[in-house]
């Protein structure tokens, strides 16, 4: 595709709305462009209420810190995030996916935990404690602003589903070895939401993220450092 950004191909192979829900209210096209501008300061847009009520119950978290937070209100709401999930225990797709992450993680820099939020939410919320979460996150060295969750079973099965992170074959789906290993990420405030493969090149997934805060415009080379960081970490 000539004149396709690496960022928007991966985009175009892993977008996947919320249940349709760019499509029906922005469209495909629109959503990899960018033309859904936030709306002026003090106005309501009732499509994001709708969409907040549709995809993003307001349960209650544990973070691997121990703090209890609200999904929506204290993870999502006005953020840049990424949120995939995992478990602690697990020898298949979650510990490249952290590791990759990680890479992305240290390429993002001090924007992490500032203005872009990682949130990794365990498939085994039985198991996986808010101590056995911190030891995990020490044993990978990961650094602040990416948080680790756990809650209620049956409330976290809701979130994954919500996110659309699972698969179609119902089978497979219950097997946790064989959990989809895509990463789902968003600006809430804009209601741009795609997806990417968890253990893709990171420099192209940080182009991804960058463009969420749609300020890519002002720094043309903001790509370019990105990919040029990248490949001091990723060989």
């Amino acid at each position: 595709m000539p004149g396709t950004s690496r960022r928007k191909v991966l985009a175009m192979l892993a977008v996947a709305p919320l249940g349709g829900m760019v499509a029906q209210a922005a469209g495909l096209d629109n959503l990899l462009l960018g033309a859904r501008e936030p709306l002026p300061k003090g106005t309501e847009d009732p499509s994001r209420e709708k969409t907040r009520k549709k995809y993003f119950p307001n349960f209650e978290l544990t973070t691997h810190e121990g703090k209890r937070v609200k999904f929506y209100d204290d993870l999502i709401k006005n953020k840049i995030v990424v949120i995939n999930f995992m478990y602690a225990q697990c020898e298949g797709i979650c510990i490249p996916v952290t590791e990759n992450l990680k890479r992305v993680q240290k390429l993002l820099g001090n924007r992490v935990g500032r203005d872009i939020f990682m949130y990794s939410i365990t498939l085994k919320p039985l198991e996986d404690t808010p101590e056995k979460l911190k030891h995990y996150v020490q044993m990978h060295n990961l650094k602040r602003g990416w948080t680790f969750l756990t809650g209620k079973p049956d409330e976290i099965e809701t979130l994954r589903r919500k996110l659309g992170l699972y698969t179609s074959n119902a089978k497979n789906d219950k097997d946790l070895t064989n959990h989809i290993g895509m990463v789902r990420y968003g600006n809430e405030a804009r209601q741009w939401w795609a997806m990417f493969p968890g253990q893709a090149h990171a420099s192209w997934i940080v182009e991804s993220i960058l463009w969420m805060d749609g300020k890519q415009g002002q720094d043309p080379h903001a790509g370019h450092k990105a990919s040029k960081a990248s490949r001091k970490v990723v060989s």
